[in-house]
């Protein structure tokens, strides 16, 4: 094994020889160093949950949840911020992604970007990060120029900050709030941290955006009650929602979601008895938007 090296960049046992290997058992140890990744998630819960509580405060205050990546955790952290708004109904402008080399990232991918600390600083002071936001920068070295000037910007600006990082004793993870590390160790082939590395951050960013949805009343029951049904796949999804929350059949739930204009919260409450949608609102206002406590008023 060498030695002075980051753990994602050695390299592991279960490389040797692969490349001799056939089919089955260069995919065999592949999904092994996948699965041993996500074993790093585990150990790293209690951080998560202090990341989830720290990431809430700033939403509840009106800030935003501003991610800070580059390379492949940049694409992770892009993917999670797009998808929020139409899974769980959140603005759009209340998450958003800080990355090495911009959206251009999308069409070209190449490394140079991540290596500019002063684009870091920079788009993070363009993007009027202050006390109100907090700010997840996530880098598997955990010592990428672009992410660890970006979130000391952040902590000179006032924001609260979480850090992922794959690498004990990484920078990022010594000057943030909250600092996660995933301990996913070397990868099967050395250094290609878009693989374990990469598997346990997407991971972790799923959990804390989902566990977010769920602390903001955007899920009952496991249902993405806030989700924006802008499809046909979603509109269908969105009725049988309506139908399981109301316990109504298919015909009063799909009549509830016509009258709701699509938005399933209201269409619940008036498969429920709300006795229109004025009410169906005003009660989920009282609610402050929480379902299952304005089912309660209505003795649902």
């Amino acid at each position: 094994m060498a030695t002075g090296l980051r753990r994602t960049e050695e390299s592991d046992p279960a490389s040797v020889g692969i490349d001799a290997c056939g089919p089955d058992e260069v995919l065999g140890r592949l999904l092994a160093g996948q699965v041993r990744a996500l074993a790093a998630v585990e150990a790293a819960l209690p951080a998560i949950a202090r990341g989830v509580d720290l990431a809430a405060t700033a939403l509840e205050r009106g800030g935003r949840l501003v991610y800070l990546a580059a390379g492949s955790p940049a694409l992770i952290a892009l993917a999670d911020a797009l998808e929020i708004p139409q899974t769980y109904g959140e603005p759009a402008q209340r998450f958003v992604a800080i990355l090495a080399g911009g959206l251009d990232i999308v069409r070209e991918f190449t490394g140079g970007p991540e290596d500019v600390a002063e684009a870091g600083r920079r788009d993070v002071l363009a993007a009027r990060v202050g006390p109100d936001d907090c700010v997840l920068a996530v880098s598997a070295s955990g010592s990428t120029p672009f992410v660890a000037a970006g979130l000391e910007a952040a902590r000179e600006a006032g924001a609260a900050t979480i850090a992922i990082a794959n690498n004990a004793g990484a920078p990022i993870l010594d000057s943030a709030d909250v600092a996660i590390l995933l301990d996913t160790g070397p990868e099967v082939v050395a250094g290609s941290t878009r693989m374990g590395a990469g598997t346990a951050q997407k991971a972790v960013l799923n959990m804390i955006s989902t566990a977010l949805a769920v602390r903001r009343g955007h899920v009952h029951d496991g249902h993405m009650v806030s989700l924006r049904a802008d499809n046909a796949k979603l509109h269908a999804r969105a009725a049988r929602m309506v139908a399981d929350s109301a316990g109504t059949n298919a015909e009063l739930a799909e009549q509830a979601l016509l009258a709701s204009g699509g938005e399933v919260k209201p269409a619940v409450l008036l498969a429920a008895g709300a006795s229109d949608l004025s009410d169906a609102r005003a009660r989920l206002a009282r609610a402050d938007g929480f379902l299952r406590r304005a089912l309660a008023e209505l003795g649902r």
